[in-house]
């Protein structure tokens, strides 16, 4: 089996572009790949599905422990011939910048898979290579097994090669050229999501191409074959409750792993549209509303009136109900769009979602319950993850934050409902699915028969 980290020194290295590339060449030759993104990324694994038609999975060890880490990459890589990873921010960046915890490094670490390092070479030659062996000394392991050249022209390549080779001793697989027919856009969230990409099967096409035509995959391949690791069996289980999910384009910053988590715990999942839906499906004993772009389509949103009157009456009347970041603004009482203008929301909580123009409680923090709640008891304390630019004007008090120094309440709790920014990660905390779950299910007793 082959396994591989794509990092890079650094944030805008190009590794989704080439993790995409390699995803493909992959495929092209059979070998059934799967994947992963390090950290509490949503977006990025949109691409590699996009690639592959099968669900890529989040590796993360602030919010998850390396025991659940490694079981994870197990499950998910058996079946396939080639699992690979894709990195975030720079390689060694973990919890806070200041540390290697839950960084790129960190998880092929626990992990014990090559690193294919992409590296950009515009601006820099030799400096490249002092730069290169600073990131493989600076831990006993780097794991670092080839580098790879991005947005480099293939001349320049031949060029350096030949030199980085002989100061790092690692391999120069090659180099992926600059292609901007191919290249993906962003916005305040980072790229757009690969769905709103109309031709994107063609651009990876392209980069597929550039990356077969311009880097030597067998040498790499060479270096990132291991025997196949014995699988770790699902934790299957009979649905004995049904818990609808928003899925759609406002609402699409779900893990594929807390689904699964939610799944392994007795929930048969029903997804649903808070944009083109009327109403919940039937036979809902309880709602997840996930994050995503609520802003986007603030107005869309809030002409679908018969949606947002459904859903404040189910939640009001009981219904159990986890609503994280673009979920949590959704069940306010407005949402102002990317003008500034407001558009009515469910009316549940009553805040009003507000742009900022800056990240807000951006990064990793931990939540304590201050209250009993549908998740959490009282005094429970759960990592967690905040990514957004907007705000409400009444945030709630039912959670502690701390992030550092800095401390901070957020949050509205009850028998029936978790709301707030932060996202969860079920798959590293399964207790939480269980008891979503297992409210779901006493409220489908009581309300369904």
């Amino acid at each position: 089996m082959i396994r591989l980290l794509i990092a890079a020194p650094s944030s805008g290295g190009g590794k989704t572009v080439l993790t995409c590339a390699v995803l493909a060449a992959l495929k092209r030759r059979g070998l059934t790949p799967c994947a992963f993104k390090c950290g509490p990324d949503y977006i990025d694994p949109m691409f590699h599905r996009a690639v592959l038609g099968v669900e890529s999975r989040n590796l993360d060890l602030f919010l998850s422990g390396e025991t659940v880490l490694r079981q994870l990459f197990a499950r998910s890589a058996a079946g396939h011939g080639a699992a690979v990873c894709e990195g975030a921010m720079g390689f060694y960046d973990g919890v806070g910048g200041t540390t290697h915890r839950a960084s790129a490094w960190h998880v092929a670490d626990t992990l014990g898979i090559p690193v294919l390092l992409a590296v950009r070479a515009k601006g820099a030659s030799l400096t490249l290579a002092a730069q290169i062996r600073g990131l493989q000394s600076f831990r006993k392991d780097s794991h670092i097994a080839a580098l790879l050249l991005t947005d480099s022209s293939p001349m320049l390549c031949k060029s350096l090669a030949p030199m980085l080779e002989a100061e790092t001793g690692l391999p120069v697989i090659g180099c992926l050229p600059h292609l901007p027919e191919a290249a993906f856009g962003s916005r305040h969230l980072g790229l757009v999501t690969a769905g709103e990409i109309q031709d994107l099967t063609a651009r990876i096409s392209v980069l597929a191409d550039a990356l077969e035509a311009n880097a030597d995959l067998d040498r790499l391949l060479a270096r990132c074959t291991f025997a196949d690791a014995p699988s770790i069996p699902s934790a299957a289980r009979e649905p004995i409750t049904q818990i609808a999910v928003a899925q759609d384009a406002a609402f699409c910053f779900a893990y594929a792993e807390t689904l699964e988590t939610l799944e392994a715990a007795g929930a048969r999942l029903c997804f649903f549209s808070p944009l083109a839906d009327e109403r919940l499906p039937e036979g809902t004993c309880g709602l997840y509303l996930p994050g995503g772009y609520p802003e986007l389509y603030a107005r869309a949103l809030s002409e679908n009136g018969a949606m947002r009157t459904a859903i404040r009456t189910a939640v009001e009347g009981g219904l159990p109900t986890v609503a994280e970041c673009g979920g949590f603004l959704y069940l306010g009482q407005s949402l102002q769009d990317g003008n500034g203008e407001p558009w009515p929301m469910a009316g549940v909580l009553p805040g009003e979602g507000v742009k900022t123009e800056r990240l807000v409680r951006f990064g990793y923090h931990q939540l304590t319950a201050q209250e009993d709640g549908l998740l959490l008891r009282r005094g429970e304390t759960v990592p967690v993850h905040e990514f957004h630019y907007w705000d409400s004007t009444a945030n709630g008090s039912a959670f502690a934050s701390e992030k550092g120094q800095r401390h901070w309440r957020c949050g509205y709790s009850g028998k029936t409902l978790h709301a707030a920014f932060p996202h969860l990660y079920f798959a590293g905390r399964p207790e939480l699915a269980e008891r979503f779950v297992t409210n779901a299910a006493a409220y489908g007793k009581e309300h369904r028969g």
